[in-house]
C-alpha cells in the first residue's frame, strides 16, 4: 500500500496527525491525505484545517465524519467503498488513530472483510509524554480514560497498583484534581507522578512531584488544556509487618479502623484487605473495639 504516481493503492490509510502543533506531521500523512480516494475523520473540521495549513485541497473529495456518536451509521458506507477498491483514509481528532480513538471498529471490520489495513504512523499523546515526563520508560501501562465517577475511578486505580511499569492516563481538566487525589489513596501518596499539558503547543508543561503533592497543587490551581498523567513505578522495597503495625497503630490514635486502613494502604502502596485485617486485630488489642 504505496503512494505510487500520484495515487494510492485500495485500502484503508490510518493516518495520524498534530496533537497540537500543525508541523507535527509526516510527509508520508500528508501523501496519503492528498491522494487518498475518500477522506474520514473524528472531526471534518479539524482535518480540512490541518489539510488548508498544508495547501492540501479538498477538490471533489468527500470528507466524512466518523466518531462514537455515527460509527454504526457510518461504517457500511465506508466499508462499501473500501470494497469498490477506493483508497480511504481515516483521521483522528489529534494523534494516532486507534488510541483511545473510534477508528478501532473500523480498522477491525475492514481486516475482517479481507481489505488491506495500514498506518501512516507519527505523533502519539502517549509517547510524547512519556519523552518528556521523566518517568521511567523501559515499561509502561497505558490505561487511557478512568471512570467518571470516584467510586469505579478508585476501584480501576487499585486494579493497577501491582503493575511494575509507569502508568499512562488521559484526564478531564475538570477531573484532574479528584483522580490525584484518588491516585495518591490508592497507589501511595509518594509515589512519583508528571502531568503533561497542552503537548507540543504554546503553553506546554510537565509538572513533576509525588501524588499528594500534585493533587494539592492542582486542587488549588485547576488546569485548562489536554491533559496525560503518568505515575512511575511503586518502590519495590518490601515493606515488614513491623512498619505496616507501627503505620497502623500511629493512625489508631486518630483514625477509625477504616480510615487507618485506607490511609496507610495508600501511604504503602499496599492493597487494602490485608491492611484493614490487621487494623481490625491491632484495634482489638488496643481496646478500640
Amino acid at each position: 500500500m504505496n503512494v505510487e504516481k500520484g495515487e494510492l493503492t485500495p485500502g484503508l490509510y490510518l493516518v495520524a496527525v498534530p496533537i497540537g502543533n500543525a508541523r507535527d506531521i509526516t510527509l508520508r500523512a500528508l501523501d496519503v491525505l492528498r491522494n487518498a480516494d475518500l477522506l474520514a475523520a473524528e472531526d471534518t473540521r479539524s482535518l480540512r484545517r490541518l489539510m488548508e495549513i498544508h495547501g492540501i485541497p479538498l477538490r471533489d473529495r468527500s470528507c466524512l465524519p466518523y466518531h462514537d456518536h455515527n460509527g454504526d451509521r457510518m461504517r457500511p458506507k465506508l466499508l462499501a467503498a473500501l470494497a469498490a477498491g477506493q483508497s480511504v483514509a481515516y483521521a483522528s481528532e489529534a494523534g494516532t488513530p486507534m488510541i483511545s480513538d473510534p477508528g478501532f471498529d473500523l480498522a477491525r471490520a475492514a481486516r475482517a472483510e479481507g481489505i488491506a489495513v495500514t498506518t501512516a504512523p507519527g505523533v502519539s499523546a502517549v509517547v510524547t509524554a512519556l519523552t518528556l515526563a521523566g518517568q521511567p520508560t523501559d515499561r509502561f501501562f497505558f490505561a487511557g480514560f478512568l471512570p467518571n465517577s470516584g467510586g469505579a475511578r478508585r476501584k480501576g486505580l487499585e486494579s493497577l497498583r501491582d503493575i511494575e511499569a509507569t502508568l499512562v492516563f488521559y484526564e478531564s481538566p475538570k477531573r484532574l484534581g479528584a483522580m490525584l487525589a484518588d491516585a495518591a489513596a490508592k497507589l501511595g501518596a509518594e509515589r512519583p507522578a508528571t502531568v503533561c499539558r497542552e503537548l507540543t503547543k504554546r503553553f506546554e508543561e510537565a509538572r513533576e512531584g509525588s501524588l499528594a503533592e500534585l493533587a494539592a497543587y492542582y486542587d488549588e490551581h485547576p488546569p485548562k488544556g489536554e491533559i496525560v498523567v503518568l505515575i512511575g513505578k511503586g518502590s519495590s522495597e518490601k515493606i515488614s509487618e513491623t512498619d505496616i503495625d507501627e503505620s497502623l497503630n500511629d493512625a489508631l490514635k486518630t483514625m477509625s479502623v477504616r480510615d487507618a486502613a485506607d490511609a496507610v494502604s495508600g501511604m504503602l502502596g499496599l492493597k487494602r484487605r490485608p491492611v484493614y485485617q490487621r487494623a481490625m486485630a491491632l484495634a482489638k488489642e488496643r481496646g478500640d473495639g
